[in-house]
């Protein structure tokens, strides 16, 4: 399986895939933290990928994505964005009904 095969199977496997600079418990920039960080705080569930851990992965999914850095936020396969986009979207209250959209998040009952 070639690289952009995995890519496009990460992205199916799950509704939101947050491909980051370490992990959501040890990130290891302060983007991905910052970005881990708002989804956690929208309650989401989220597959992460640990671009480190994978060069060949890393180089890949800037082209696939056409977006240069990390970290890159994907729901139902569709790029989102990086931290400031995800952090503006968070504050806004749009992440959260994304989220919500997708099943990623619990909606409150009642």
């Amino acid at each position: 399986m070639d690289v952009v095969d995995r890519i496009r199977q990460q992205l199916a496997a799950r509704p939101v895939v947050l491909f980051m600079k370490g992990t959501p418990d040890f990130p290891q920039c302060g983007f991905s933290a910052q970005t881990a960080a708002a989804l956690r705080a929208c309650g989401a569930e989220f597959a992460h990928v640990n671009i480190f851990e994978d060069p060949e992965l890393r180089e890949a999914l800037k082209q696939y994505s056409n977006w240069p850095t990390y970290p890159q936020l994907y729901v139902n396969g569709e790029l989102i964005g990086g931290c400031d986009i995800t952090l503006e979207m968070y504050r806004n209250g749009e992440l959260k009904s994304l989220l919500e959209s997708v099943g990623a998040v619990q909606k409150p009952s009642g």
